[in-house]
């Protein structure tokens, strides 16, 4: 796999990781406590709680976060502990900046165990295969410890001092260390195993490009999304009550690319949610409609659609580019006799677009040819402006005629002249990521479909 490849793979896999010491300097409140004892289970609310004999003193109120020692899931018989669980729990605190309370307590708590089942079921699998195949997957301590390293200097801060600050948030550095384990493990086998089957086409690169360029001339809005996956989460009313409590954490400051990292079900969670331009008339109804009602810095309300809830936050929009820029070939005859264009007729059955036209132009006495480069589609004759719209990038026009005589005309490329047209490696990187997402999400799937996982 190329170095540009593996890289992309590694960004895919990324989750938690460059949201943590944005996570770490919250103010000391929205940290939740160390645990230094077992505690029973999550308290009742204030409502349920039993209340002190009159002349009693008030019992002390629990953190939200208090766990029995027992066990809190079995996946294919291997034990997820309360230990694990509540460790895993400060860790998506810190990490996200979202406040405990008594209302999210529970949702953080589903949140933190689906991570960890997530990850019993890959490095189970990961297991499996190091197994039957005499191969090693999984990364050694070493190769941990320098990606931990890594996040430490990339904040200003020491490895020794990332786990300090962890530690004040009642957080193992193993628990970091062996997230990070699974982490490096999963986008290792993920390439893998699929890597080497994706194969982007160049009839794929075109017609992605074609799409983009179309798109430049319509509204576009810069957006962040977090997605929770109503079959993921229990359901679409557990996925509007999460994101309903979500979204009164953002309002309270909690860092929105930290929140999607560690919440969304979403792709773009690995960027921080960073959804990129999202093109008017290609988006869902209820997407595109709470987009058009949101001004740049706002949030969305919770968006509902068929498979799950979004969050929005509009960043930027812009118009349409109102310019179209076009490179194109063409040969001309200033004799407008019958002949004159049969010979033009000629040239246009013997080649196909751009691909030949000069070499074939050549060899036809008569005419002139020649490459304009790009150009502005408004600084040419208005026939052969209307010639052009009637063709796609790779075809030639028909016999147009101006006042200067008669042409055919090659259209190589077309492009709204305000937007940045990617590189093919680009477009070629974007569609090998979205493919590989998508299998890796619908193997997991496959892992959780055929495990036997209990939750206690």
């Amino acid at each position: 796999m190329s170095n540009s490849r593996s890289a992309l793979v590694a960004r895919l896999a990324a989750t938690a990781l460059g949201a943590c010491v944005a996570g770490i300097g919250l103010p000391s409140e929205a940290r939740a406590p160390a645990a230094k004892t077992a505690a029973p289970p999550p308290a009742p609310t204030e409502a349920q709680a039993p209340q002190p004999a009159q002349g009693q003193a008030a019992p002390a109120r629990r953190s939200p976060l208090a766990f029995a020692a027992h066990v809190a899931a079995t996946v294919n018989d291997e034990v997820i502990s309360t230990y694990d669980l509540q460790q895993r729990m400060l860790l998506l605190i810190v990490t996200s900046g979202v406040q405990p309370t008594e209302q999210n307590a529970p949702e953080l708590q589903r949140e933190a165990l689906r991570g960890l089942i997530d990850e019993r079921l890959q490095l189970q699998e990961i297991h499996r295969v190091q197994q039957k195949q005499k191969v090693t997957v999984e990364p050694s301590d070493k190769e941990v410890d320098d990606e931990l390293t890594d996040l430490a200097r990339a904040n200003n801060m020491k490895l020794e001092g990332l786990a300090h600050q962890l530690s004040l948030a009642g957080v193992s550095i193993n628990t970091l260390r062996e997230q990070v384990r699974a982490q490096i493990a999963w986008r290792r086998y993920m390439g893998g195993r699929f890597g080497s089957s994706i194969r982007i086409t160049d009839d794929q690169i075109k017609a992605t490009r074609a799409r983009l360029n179309a798109a430049a001339a319509k509204p576009q809005f810069l957006v962040s999304e977090i997605y929770l996956d109503a079959q993921r989460v229990g359901g679409i009313d557990v996925a509007r009550n999460g994101a309903q409590q979500l979204l009164e954490q953002l309002k309270q400051g909690a860092p929105f690319p930290a929140v999607a990292k560690q919440f969304s079900a979403s792709a773009s969670a690995s960027n921080g949610g960073d959804d990129g331009w999202l093109v008017s008339g290609e988006m869902q109804a209820p997407v595109q409609a709470a987009l058009q009602g949101l001004s740049p810095g706002e949030l969305s309300a919770p968006v509902e659609t068929p498979d799950g809830v979004y969050i929005f936050l509009l960043r930027d929009r812009r118009a349409g580019a109102s310019s179209l820029m076009v490179n194109m070939k063409q040969a001309w005859t200033t004799d407008t006799s019958p002949a004159a264009e049969a010979t033009l007729a000629a040239l246009k059955s013997k080649v196909r677009g751009c691909d030949g036209f000069e070499e074939q132009a050549k060899k036809m006495s008569g005419l002139s040819y020649g490459e304009t480069g790009e150009v502005d589609i408004v600084q040419l004759a208005p026939d052969i402006r209307t010639g052009l719209a009637e063709v796609k990038p790779g075809e030639a026009t028909q016999i147009l005629r101006t006042p200067y005589g008669a042409h055919v005309v090659a259209l190589c490329s077309r492009r709204q002249g305000d937007s940045h047209e990617p590189s093919k490696t680009d477009i070629e990187n974007r569609l090998y990521g979205e493919e590989l997402a998508m299998l890796a999400k619908r193997f997991l799937r496959d892992l959780h479909n055929s495990a036997t996982i209990e939750a206690r």
